[in-house]
Formats: C-alpha cells, sequence, structure tokens
C-alpha cells in the first residue's frame, strides 16, 4: 500500500516516513524526535504490531487498518499541547467526511431515527477526550504522548488508529470499522485526506492560540453533550450532565445535585450505563 501526503499537506512542508509494518508509529515518533527531528513528520503504517491506547491497552491494528502519528514540537506548555487531541479529532471528522460523506447522515421515518427535517442525524461523533464514534461505535482512537525536549520545548506525539478493514473484537464497547458498513476506500485514501485536514484545522489551532474556535468546533460534533454521562477516574465513578468542555479541553459536568464538576482525565460512558452508575 504506497501512502502520501495530500496537497495542503506537502505545501505546509509536512513530512511523511511509511512503514510496511511497524511496531508502533507512536514509538517511531518519539524516537525521531529524541534524535532531534524538528517535527512535522507523519509516521504511518497499514500494519502495527505493538499499538497502544490509552491506559496502556493495546491496539490492534491488523492488516489494512490504519497506523498514524504526527510528531510536532512545540513550545513546553502542557496544558496547552493536550488541546492537540481535539485537533486530531476534528481533523479526522473532517478527513472522513470527505472520503466517506454517505457516513455523514441517517435517514430516519418521519423523524423517528434523527432530528431536524427528514430525520437526519449525523452518524459521525467526537467522544471526549480522543475517539471518533461512528453510529456509537468506535471507529478510530486518539493518544498523545509527549517529551520535554532541549530548547523548552515539547515533543508531541499524536497518534492516531482506523479501523478500515476490521474493528478489534472483546472490547468492553462497541466498535466498527468502514469496511463492515460497505466503505470500499483503504488506508491511504484515508491518511491522505487526514494529512490535509491537520494542515487546515492546525492552522486555526494556532499554537494554541485559536484553540477557543477549536473548542466550538469540537462542540458542535461532541457526543453525549446535553446528555447523562458517566466518567469513570479510578475506582470512583462520577455521574451527571455533560454541559461543555473547558478552555482547556477539560469535560465539565453537572450533577444531579448540581455540583459541577471539572474532569481533565477519565473514561466516559453514555446512555443506559452512565444511568446506572448514578
Amino acid at each position: 500500500m504506497e501512502f502520501k501526503l495530500g496537497r495542503a499537506s506537502a505545501e505546509n512542508h509536512y513530512r511523511l516516513r511509511t512503514f510496511e509494518t511497524v511496531g508502533s508509529t507512536n514509538a517511531e515518533a518519539m524516537a525521531a524526535a529524541r534524535a532531534g527531528d524538528p517535527g512535522a513528520c507523519w509516521f504511518v503504517s497499514a500494519h502495527q504490531t505493538q499499538g497502544r491506547g490509552r491506559r496502556g491497552s493495546h491496539w490492534v491494528t491488523p492488516v489494512g487498518n490504519m497506523a498514524a502519528s504526527l510528531l510536532v514540537v512545540v513550545p513546553n506548555h502542557p496544558a496547552t499541547a493536550a488541546t492537540l487531541g481535539f485537533v486530531a479529532g476534528l481533523a479526522l471528522d473532517e478527513a472522513l467526511r470527505s472520503v466517506a460523506p454517505d457516513l455523514m447522515l441517517r435517514i430516519g421515518l418521519d423523524g423517528v431515527e434523527g432530528v431536524g427535517p427528514a430525520g437526519r442525524r449525523d452518524r459521525l461523533r467526537l467522544k471526549w477526550p480522543n475517539d471518533v464514534l461512528l453510529d456509537g461505535a468506535k471507529l478510530a482512537g486518539i493518544l498523545l504522548e509527549a517529551e520535554p525536549i532541549p530548547g523548552d520545548r515539547l515533543a508531541v506525539v499524536i497518534g492516531i488508529g482506523v479501523n478500515v478493514v476490521a474493528a478489534p473484537e472483546g472490547l468492553p464497547y462497541p466498535a466498527t470499522a468502514l469496511a463492515e458498513l460497505g466503505v470500499g476506500i483503504d488506508a491511504a485514501r484515508v491518511f491522505e485526506a487526514l494529512s490535509d485536514a491537520w494542515a487546515s484545522v492546525a492552522r486555526v489551532w494556532n499554537d494554541g492560540r485559536g484553540f477557543k474556535a477549536v473548542r466550538r468546533l469540537w462542540l458542535d460534533r461532541a457526543a453525549g453533550l446535553g446528555e447523562t454521562v458517566a466518567v469513570r477516574i479510578g475506582e470512583q465513578v462520577f455521574s451527571g450532565v455533560f454541559e461543555t468542555i473547558d478552555d482547556e479541553g477539560r469535560l465539565v459536568i453537572r450533577s444531579p445535585d448540581g455540583l459541577v464538576r471539572t474532569i481533565a482525565a477519565g473514561e466516559v460512558h453514555f446512555g443506559t450505563v452512565a444511568t446506572s452508575r448514578q
């Protein structure tokens, strides 16, 4: 499979390193940062054998799925760098909409399955903090890793995994893949669109100065906004209505007793699972 940068990405001087098979694209990117790579470089493969998810979980990337990591080097401000996860979510959302527009909306009979005229509902949603959902099932995951480097800079690796041909089995949550829904595109096409979408959204982010605009765009596509959610943090579970994300990207929920809680990291559950955890 031949991966290539999109035109806008190449024009913005991003670089690309490809692998037929790789242990971890995130690991390759961070190793490059330690060796002095200046950033703006993508590391991508259609087969990853040692991928990682959040909280150290194993991220499965069988042949044909997409594993891509982008190395960026930014000022050493961890809170600002953390908002790059929302840039990645928006970029991937834009990329999927461009290559598979039929996935964007579901048409329901008399509006039963959707909202608005003709019962249209957006099928692609962004789950806080770093997942992309399709029809409520996980289609893609995003993992940020960061290390300080000389010059008071921070090397940030944004890992993005997309289930193109197959979704992992045996997970505690539903997962799906593009091929399972009849979308006949490959990982190279998804990556090309992603590289261009990243260049566009990153300009809006503007080294963190434009996060308010990114936040607004992300909330427009957020899963569960205004609904009851449950957030697990270690052994504790907090339930409440998902009200917004704040200016640092933290989740803001309001509990039934009116208490507002701001959460920096946690595992979010929706629907009946959230209700049962109250």
